[in-house]
């Protein structure tokens, strides 16, 4: 068997083509950089030709730029709605038996500060939700001709694998800098904020329990239990034995997107699937690899 994985050089991308080496599956990575195979997912004739290459059993569309900002709005549209749109058409036109995995997100729900599932309504409040919205929209569309398409909402999950520009990220990495002697100081926004701290490698097994199913297709993806900052600050700084408050200057006038995100992972929780790594250890975990 084998996966076509478009996203593959991300954080999901990794653990995900990890988790499929695992099951015996030839894996085809698609970045555009530094991959198996190197290309946009906005270039159709370019996705149609390796999908007509390799006939996987599966398609995993994890391609974005996770940010909000609006000036990634075009080239968010261009990765991850034209892309959606490339992949279901090209499925459609010459591999009709590929199962497609398309990414959604918490983000694109409306939040009223309760439990999020997949039945509840969307919101289109910035420009990343807008195109999540539209790539559901599509593939709910290809699902009704017959092209085996699920949808996954993540909820937040980290892992090692993240950048510094995300805040776990970047506070291990503080705390591990501090742990070896650094006096430094960061500044953060809102440590009240609160959302969930789930282990990418736990995420991607929701991957694989979704799109074994044949009746559910769509599904929130997280573990329904959220954190603040504060609390993931305090975390990874009792690791090394040292007080974040000491480290950590909060940023005034700072205007969160919202103050919790936190899902209702009940369909994913009935298929089977829990996580299994608790915020302590991922914080250990983003300290010490």
């Amino acid at each position: 068997m084998s996966a076509i994985i478009f996203g593959a050089n991300g954080q999901d991308g990794y653990y995900l083509s990890n988790l499929l080496k695992e099951k015996g599956m030839d894996i085809i990575g698609v970045s555009r950089k530094n991959s198996d195979e190197t290309f946009d997912v906005a270039e159709y004739l370019s996705v149609k030709e390796i999908i007509n290459k390799y006939h996987p059993e599966y398609i995993f569309h994890l391609a974005a730029n996770s940010t909000t900002r609006h000036d990634a709005f075009f080239e968010n549209h261009a990765t991850i709605c034209n892309g959606t749109n490339n992949i279901l058409e090209a499925v459609k036109s010459v591999s009709p038996h590929s199962k497609v995995f398309i990414s959604g997100s918490g983000l694109q729900f409306q939040n009223n500060e309760m439990p999020i599932n997949e039945t509840d309504a969307f919101e289109a409040r910035d420009a990343y939700s807008v195109c999540r919205i539209q790539s559901v929209y599509a593939a709910r569309y290809y699902r009704s001709l017959g092209i085996k398409t699920y949808v996954g909402y993540f909820f937040n999950h980290d892992s090692p694998a993240r950048t510094d520009r995300h805040i776990s990220k970047f506070i291990a990495n503080t705390a591990r800098r501090v742990s070896k002697g650094e006096n430094i100081q960061i500044e953060i926004g809102d440590v009240s904020v609160q959302k969930e701290w789930t282990f990418a490698g736990d995420m991607v097994n929701a991957i694989w329990t979704l799109v074994e199913q044949d009746v559910v297709s769509e599904a929130v993806l997280g573990s329904g239990k959220s954190y603040s900052i504060e609390q993931y600050l305090s975390e990874c700084f009792s690791l090394i034995g040292k007080n974040w408050q000491e480290y950590v200057t909060i940023k005034q006038g700072f205007h969160p997107e919202y103050k919790i995100l936190v899902s209702d992972p009940a369909t994913i929780f009935s298929l089977g699937w829990r996580p299994k790594i608790s915020i302590s250890q991922l914080a250990q975990m983003m300290i010490t690899q």
